[in-house]
């Protein structure tokens, strides 16, 4: 299977549909920001050592495959294609809430900083709320709103993971002070 087509030299692409639209389009912008949250996530991982987050990083990586998909669909049902479930959505939130049994009540923001495994974290939940903003853009979260439910819920399992890193690793979080000046 060759990779280049040169379909897309005169900067369109195509939607499984088949339908052709600009590479500039707010759809595509859309699915192109969850492809590059996951390969950040894929960088993520290369810094994990527990194997809870580890399994989590494959089943996330599986669903935003899914998730550009389902986008790329052109809003058509197509048989055989991905699908986002309420289970994708619900199993986050149960990691979310697990991670969080070890943690402390947070009562100020925190500094994405710590390791190189929890800056990696906050990329990834910075880029997971690009991609979301990108898909409302798009005006496809009226049209399979699962998704932006899911990439919500993804940003906040990534901050927890954050928090919850800082705690497998003994680093101490770094509050916010909005009076810090360098001296």
């Amino acid at each position: 299977m060759k990779i280049y087509t040169k379909t897309g030299d005169e900067g369109e692409t195509s939607l499984v549909s088949g339908r052709r639209i600009s590479k500039a389009e707010a759809l595509i912008e859309s699915y192109g920001t969850v492809d590059e949250l996951n390969a950040f996530v894929g960088d993520l991982a290369t810094k994990l050592s527990a194997d809870d987050l580890q399994r989590d990083i494959t089943a996330i990586q599986h669903t935003l495959f899914n998730v550009g998909s389902i986008l790329a669909q052109d809003n058509f049902e197509i048989d055989g294609y991905p699908t986002l479930e309420i289970t994708d959505i619900t199993y986050l939130e149960g990691r979310i809430d697990k991670m969080n049994e070890s943690l402390t009540k947070m009562t100020a923001f925190i500094l994405p900083v710590g390791s190189e495994a929890i800056a990696k974290a906050h990329i990834c939940r910075t880029v997971c709320r690009r991609a979301e903003r990108r898909v409302i853009d798009a005006e496809m979260h009226t049209k399979v709103p699962q998704v932006v439910q899911y990439l919500n819920r993804l940003s906040d399992y990534f901050f927890v993971m954050a928090r919850y890193l800082h705690f497998l690793e003994g680093v101490a979080e770094v509050t916010w002070d909005s009076g810090f000046r360098e001296k």
